[in-house]
């Protein structure tokens, strides 16, 4: 017998703007993420424009990636941005400490990254090294990507072959200053955001968006550091050259403790641990907004959460450096609960970034060695489905009745995950059902609008450790029969899904 739900969805409340940037993705040079995922090289067999593989950025094409930061991670506080322009020939090599220690060639720098924006129609999202950079080393950097005119970086920009400056809105400040990019502490942190960020220039037209580097999870103290560091110089005059947005991470994992889990093997109580800790980040987003909120009232600033996603076990037989995970049915699931909690957030949540794009923890695009193929990973598809949703405006949903939610883990599991959103005459509703068995049958009550033209979309399959390979897409979207009910529509999710259902709407 299948659970049943049913969901009010004003159609004629708006509540805020979900901005296309929470959809957003993360290129780091970790594992085959840069080297043998976007970038190919010159001598490659394969497709490409300067490297860039090309049939990787068609597919990523279909999701409209709305930006994409670079080049870390952990890697950017030891990344030497000079290191990486020039003839490629020429470029010095240097060790990745942080992923695998292997060396890098620095093929894929600085104009390379921008061509791959160009060729993706994404925002660049540059993170800039404070670990052991210096503040004239990430100044130097704006002025080299930003700036017209005969300044010194323009200068040598333009010997590099780049003659017009690019338009780079997003500027991260340092990664994870609490570990990797440095261990400091939140009030020392908070200083140095305030000193780097002062340096970082608006040239010409190019209005760089500054993002101070907030802490893991719910801690919650750096936020409290770093809006505290922005009072000083009086937050609601938005002066030159302070941050405008403060970030965190957050991950899912499948148990607790240091044991990530495999990505492909679990048990059903693993499969609802990782349902409840992607649940959980509506309770830390909350509490980051809370604590923002005493400070800014009028949201001024913005919260980003530029990492998140699952992080399994690696493959066996791969590097462990190279943080190589599948991606299964599973992962779209824990996908499509952040979306939802992210459209009730968009009111300060102003973007968010996937980790990472290719063959990197949760990816959307795998490449596979022997065969030559690119392979869309669930993942993916969630990402595609929920398209509609990009600068929609998130209207009120209520879940008025629900199965009940499972609490026999650490983290309470509710049953069903949903948003909605209307945008340019239509409307978007987004349905996981995260029962591992039961199918549900869901009422969407739908309210204040008259709704034609409806067509549903299912992502599911007959396993929740499914997933595609090279030759076998065993998790693809489907189409999703929809039937008229006199409060609106009412759809049948298999267990273990992800649906969407779209419609014209009118007055």
């Amino acid at each position: 017998m299948a659970n049943e739900a049913r969901v009010v969805i004003d159609l004629d409340v708006p509540l805020h703007t979900i901005s296309r940037h929470v959809y957003g993705h993360f290129a780091e040079h970790l594992g085959r993420c840069i080297y043998d995922g976007f970038y190919v090289g010159d001598d490659s067999p394969l497709p490409h424009e300067g490297g860039i593989r090309l049939d990787l950025v068609d597919a990523l094409r279909e999701l409209a990636i709305p930006n994409l930061r670079w080049p870390g991670g952990c890697f950017a506080d030891e990344y030497h941005w000079m290191d990486g322009i020039g003839p490629r020939e020429g470029r010095p090599r240097m060790v990745n400490t942080h992923w695998g220690d292997v060396e890098e060639n620095n093929h894929f720098g600085t104009h390379e990254f921008m061509r791959l924006c160009e060729l993706l129609g994404a925002d660049a999202y540059v993170n800039g090294n404070v670990g052991s950079g210096t503040v004239r080393e990430m100044s130097e950097w704006v002025e080299y990507l930003t700036r017209a005119g005969a300044s010194p970086m323009a200068a040598l920009r333009r010997e590099n072959g780049r003659d017009e400056p690019w338009t780079v809105p997003f500027w991260g400040i340092g990664n994870e200053p609490w570990g990797c990019g440095g261990n400091m502490s939140p009030e020392h942190y908070a200083e140095e955001a305030r000193r780097y960020a002062t340096y970082l220039r608006d040239h010409g037209n190019n209005s760089l968006y500054r993002i101070a580097a907030g802490g893991p999870d719910d801690d919650v103290r750096w936020t409290k550091s770093l809006m505290e560091a922005l009072q000083c110089f009086g937050c609601a005059k938005e002066p030159r050259g302070i941050f405008q947005a403060i970030s965190f991470h957050y991950y899912s994992m499948a148990t607790p403790g240091d044991a990530k889990g495999s990505a492909t093997s679990f048990t059903d109580d693993e499969y609802y641990w990782a349902m409840g800790k992607a649940q959980d980040v509506e309770r830390v987003l909350t509490a980051h907004s809370n604590v923002m909120d005493v400070y800014d009232p009028g949201k001024k600033v913005g919260l980003v959460l530029d990492e998140w996603g699952t992080w399994w076990d690696v493959e066996e037989g791969t590097n462990p450096g190279f943080l190589y995970q599948q991606n299964t049915l599973r992962d779209a699931l824990v996908a499509s609960v952040h979306f939802d909690v992210f459209h009730r957030h968009a009111d300060r949540l102003v973007m968010a970034n996937l980790a990472q794009t290719v063959n990197v923890l949760q990816a959307v695009i795998l490449t596979d060695p022997e065969s030559g193929e690119i392979v869309r990973t669930p993942t993916f598809h969630v990402f595609e489905m929920n398209r509609g949703h990009h600068d929609a405006t998130a209207v009120s949903t209520h879940l008025v009745e629900r199965p009940a939610a499972r609490v026999d883990g650490e983290f309470p599991v509710e049953l069903v995950s949903v948003s909605a959103s209307v945008k340019d005459g239509r409307g978007l509703v987004s349905l996981s059902n995260l029962d591992s068995t039961e199918a549900l049958d869901v009422v969407l009550d739908l309210r204040g609008q008259q709704v034609s033209d409806v067509s549903g979309r299912l992502l599911s399959a007959a396993r929740i450790d499914d997933y595609n390979r090279a030759g076998d897409a065993a998790v693809t979207p489907t189409s999703l029969s929809t039937a008229a009910h006199p409060r609106g529509l009412s759809v049948t999710i298999p267990p273990h899904s992800f649906a969407t259902v779209s419609f014209a709407v009118t007055n």
